[in-house]
């Protein structure tokens, strides 16, 4: 079963003019639901008011709060009899018209999947070279720039590792194939700004909070690859979860020595 403009289907036909298909004129958000709740959702919310801010969109009114969005999904979790789902949400702009859209009103549609997390290690990570991050007023959602992802994902395949690290186009450290990146330096965290063209991830912005809460200072810097071969740990963190990077080019860590880790991981 599937959500589409808030109501169950067996199956969807979307309509044409799909101004999603042909201009990719909306974004998409990656939800996982699990434990009776909607995980994020705060995070999820807020960055999908900003989205469509930031393309003109009106949400409506059945994702109108993090509570009915949380509402919606566990109702398609449970009628796809999911403890465990992963969600993929896409919202895109109704009607048609050229690159002048004719409407601020969206439509939407809601899969769901099972949800098997995977925190295991990385083992080795390697700096992407054909692919680099870009920065727009658009880059802190998921939307058409998720190509970016695809093309380094298959980047990451034939050099046969197992996480590439993506780099703005001024050589700063920005994300990886599919998660924000941290790293821990004398006892304080440091992510990618997001002025290096990363996505704003849900999970970057709990780690943050987090580490605000807990005392930790936290940094929103721009970094350079020898800057973060020379942190103590350094892991990946997106919706569905954490994973240490043991070794980066031929730099292996060695998390064990990072107390500030050991903090975030024992406050989840």
């Amino acid at each position: 079963m599937l959500l589409l403009n808030g109501h169950l289907r067996p199956t969807a036909a979307l309509s044409l003019p799909n101004r999603g298909f042909t201009f990719g004129d909306g974004f998409f958000e990656t939800l996982i639901f699990a434990g009776g709740r909607l995980h994020f959702g705060a995070h999820h919310f807020a960055r999908m008011q900003a989205a469509a801010a930031a393309l003109y969109l009106e949400l409506p009114k059945a994702l109108a709060s993090a509570e009915q969005l949380e509402q919606g999904m566990g109702h398609l979790a449970a009628a796809n009899e999911l403890t465990a789902a992963r969600v993929r949400l896409h919202i895109w702009r109704a009607g048609g018209g050229l690159y002048t859209p004719e409407t601020s009103s969206v439509e939407w549609l809601a899969t769901a999947a099972p949800f098997v997390p995977n925190e295991a290690p990385i083992a080795r990570a390697a700096f992407a070279l054909g692919t680099h991050a870009i920065y727009s007023p658009l880059s802190f959602c998921k939307g058409p720039q998720a190509w970016l992802y695809v093309r380094a994902s298959r980047e990451r395949e034939q050099r046969g590792v197992d996480e590439l690290v993506l780099l703005s186009a001024d050589g700063y450290v920005a994300e990886t194939t599919s998660a924000a990146i941290f790293w821990v330096k004398d006892k304080q965290l440091y992510t990618p700004a997001l002025t290096t063209g990363c996505v704003a991830g849900v999970h970057r912005a709990d780690l943050l909070a987090r580490a605000s809460s807990l005392g930790i200072p936290a940094h929103e810097v721009l970094a350079t690859p020898d800057q973060l071969l020379q942190a103590e740990a350094v892991f990946t963190a997106n919706v569905a979860g954490w994973r240490l990077i043991a070794q980066l080019q031929e730099h292996p860590y060695a998390p064990e020595h990072a107390a500030v880790l050991t903090q975030l991981l024992a406050g989840r």
